[in-house]
Parts: C-alpha cells; structure tokens; sequence
C-alpha cells in the first residue's frame, strides 16, 4: 500500500527519521531520484550506491527527519510512487534497545543465539568454545583491525592427520548486518550439537575444517552497536578527509575501484585508497592466499534481499564452472524454501543484484577457491537492517539447511 508521510499536526513537519521504498518507472524519473538523494545526503539502505538506481529497481532510502518534508514534496511533484516501509525509525530503535537491556546475557553456558550480541559477546563466546570444545574448535587471530581489535577466526572440524579440503566463512563485512554475524554463531551452535546425532553434520566435520569469521569488520560492527545503528564500513582515518571508514567489501584487488564502487571517501561503497588498504580485507586476503591449495568453498554473508549470489560481481559473464556452481545454488535455494517456503534469488552477482568491483568473492574465486558463494539474507525489505530478534531463529534455522546443501554438494558432486 503507497501512502503519504504522516506529519505532525501543529507544525505540517513530519515526525521522525523514515525508511521509504521507491521504485522509479521512468529512466527520468530514476535520474531525479539520484539527483535528489545525492543533494540530501539520504541514506540508501537499497542499493548500496545511487549508481545503481535505475527504472524499475527497488530504491529503499533512510531519511533524517529534516529531509523527509524536501523528499516528500519533491516525490508529489515527480509523481514517483513510494511507501513507507518504517514510519518511526527512532521508535523502532529504542524498542529494540530496550528489548536487548532488559536481558541478562553474562552467562556464557546459557548463550542465547536468538538475541544480537555485542561483540565482546561474540569474542567472549568464542573463547569460551575454545575452551569447552577444544576436540572440535581452535580460536586464532589473524591480525589486528585498523583500532588494533584483533580478527579472530574460529577452525571447526575433528582433527585429522590426513589431508583435509576447507570451507570459509565469514560474517559482517558490513557492520550494520545484524543477522550476519548471528548466523555465523548459529551455524557453530548447530555443528557442535548436531555432530553426534546428524550424519550429514558429521560427515562435513569429519571430511572437512570450517574457518568461520563470526564478525569481520569488527571496528565498524562495535561503531554500530556504540554509536550509529546504521553505520556499513571500516573505521579506517584518511589523512585527507574527515569521513571514516572504507567498503570493505568493494576493497579486494579484483577489477579494484571499477563499476559498482566510489572513489569518494565520503561515499558508502569508497573502494578504499588503494586494493587491501584495509588491515581487516589484508589479514583476510594474506590468510586465503596461503591456505588456498584446501579452502575449496567460500560463503559470506549479508543483508538484506534474500539473495544466494556467485561470481562474476564485476562483469557480465559465465565462470568456467558454472554448471557445478549453478546446481548447488538451485538445490540450496529449494532446501532453503523448504522450511517456512521463503523464496530466493539465484544467480551471478552481476546480473542478479548488480554490477560491483573489488567484492570479496570475485577476489575468492579468481585466487583459485573454485566454489565462491554471498548470501543476502532475510528480508526483502519490511525491516531492512532491523530485522527483529524473533527472526532470527527461522532466518538461522532455513540458511543452515542451504550452508549443508552446498557443502555436501561440494564433497559429492564438484571435483
């Protein structure tokens, strides 16, 4: 239902901070949008850059409530369709909040894996395995971030002496994806409980390590629990500006500052000074590199649009393997749908979101990691980066079922 901004009665200015869905009809109508969300600054929730806004596609901006008058207006006038997806962006912030403070989590022995974690959390949780699974989980660091965080990886998987293929992980290169890094603690939850009791879990722990990044940009993913809920990039300084903080998923040496990324620090999607500038994406990369020979598998995951991509990201074209990798998707996709029939999108990035450079899974698949996969998780846009706590268990509960599909598929089927 598309509807007008509600206003407050005695001064006509609308209420508070507002998510708008709009979907521009016309090539003209698409250009003004850009024009207009470039002059306010708006913050765009969907797509990640105003590049990519074009006739037809789903524009879902985050206005302050100082802009919302100027944007409403000008949407009237344009006649370009919208809805309001959240109507007090404050409101269902501190509700959230309060939800979260009015829990006791200290206690590591009861984790709860439905609520959003900290992450001192998310680190503190992490050693406590370390030391409680010590016959399935190894906790190293393999580097500091740019506020010298260190980058802790999780190794799953029963030990062996023979040679063992590796699948990675990781979660929330973007700070403001919740649910990445929750899932990425689901997914070790369900490992150690399942091991005994599940054949395909123990299978895949027996035939293959999992390195699992629960948070991998975690200077930003602290700055989003600290300081702006809504906040995607690194917190790196540039000397020359005053904005903070670099994509770190368009900073991957792999087509580095093309189509899909900004060479404006200012911008959500800067690609960075130059390839790998960011300690975080350089620890990750030098890591991959030296592992490459058995890290057969590459998954990251993020938000929002229900989406299960593979490469290319950059370019209009066919991976060599794309038959195997094709398959995979297809089946997980409808293993995915099988629990509350949610449905995804499928396909190369390129084509099925859009055209990005420097993304961390082309650099994953050119470096030879043949099976390379991103997860755009729930939802397509009622809650956005806000998804609420009571989602996270069947968000969980149907990816974990896509993570198994692919992995199996990968030890069966692709060589």
């Amino acid at each position: 239902m598309w509807f007008k901004l509600e206003t407050d009665d005695a001064t006509g200015t609308p209420r508070s901070d507002k998510v708008i869905r709009l979907i521009p009809s016309t090539e003209e109508e698409a250009n003004a949008l850009k024009k207009m969300c470039h002059q306010l600054k708006v913050d765009l929730w969907q797509p990640s850059s105003i590049f990519h806004v074009s006739k037809g596609a789903v524009t879902d901006v985050h206005i302050p409530k100082n802009g919302s008058q100027v944007l409403l207006a000008f949407l009237q006038e344009a006649n370009i369709q919208y809805k309001i997806l959240i109507e007090d962006l404050q409101k269902t912030l501190e509700k959230a909040s309060s939800l979260r403070t009015q829990r006791n989590r200290r206690y590591l022995s009861g984790y709860n894996y439905e609520v959003y974690h900290s992450l001192e959390e998310i680190q503190n949780w992490m050693h406590h395995l370390n030391k409680t699974h010590s016959g399935l989980i190894h906790v190293f660091s393999i580097g500091k971030s740019y506020e010298g965080r260190s980058l802790f990886v999780l190794k799953l998987g029963r030990r062996s002496r023979t040679y063992k293929r590796a699948v990675w992980i990781d979660c929330g290169i973007h700070a403001r994806e919740w649910i990445g890094p929750a899932f990425c603690q689901w997914f070790v939850k369900e490992a150690l409980l399942t091991y005994r009791s599940d054949p395909i879990m123990r299978k895949m722990l027996n035939h293959l390590y999992f390195y699992i990044m629960p948070v991998f940009n975690v200077d930003g993913y602290h700055f989003s629990w600290t300081s702006d809920r809504f906040w995607r990039k690194t917190r790196s300084r540039n000397s020359r500006f005053r904005c903070r903080g670099v994509d770190a998923n368009r900073n991957w040496k792999v087509k580095w500052c093309d189509e899909g990324a900004s060479m404006h620090p200012c911008d959500d999607t800067y690609c960075g000074p130059f390839p790998e500038s960011e300690p975080e994406v350089k620890a990750v990369a030098t890591f991959l590199r030296k592992h490459r020979k058995h890290i057969r598998a590459y998954l990251s995951f993020h938000a929002y649009a229900q989406m299960l991509l593979y490469p290319y990201s950059y370019k209009y074209a066919t991976i060599p393997n794309f038959s195997c990798v094709e398959s995979a998707a297809y089946k997980a996709v409808n293993a995915l749908r099988s629990v509350y029939g949610v449905q995804y999108r499928y396909g190369p990035a390129s084509s099925t979101l859009y055209v990005s450079s420097g993304s961390s899974m082309d650099w994953a698949y050119k470096n030879g990691i043949p099976y390379t996969f991103a997860f755009e998780l729930r939802d397509t846009g009622h809650f956005g980066f806000l998804l609420p706590e009571m989602l996270i268990k069947p968000t969980c509960t149907e990816t974990m079922l896509a993570v198994k599909n692919i992995t199996i598929h990968l030890l069966k089927e692709c060589p």
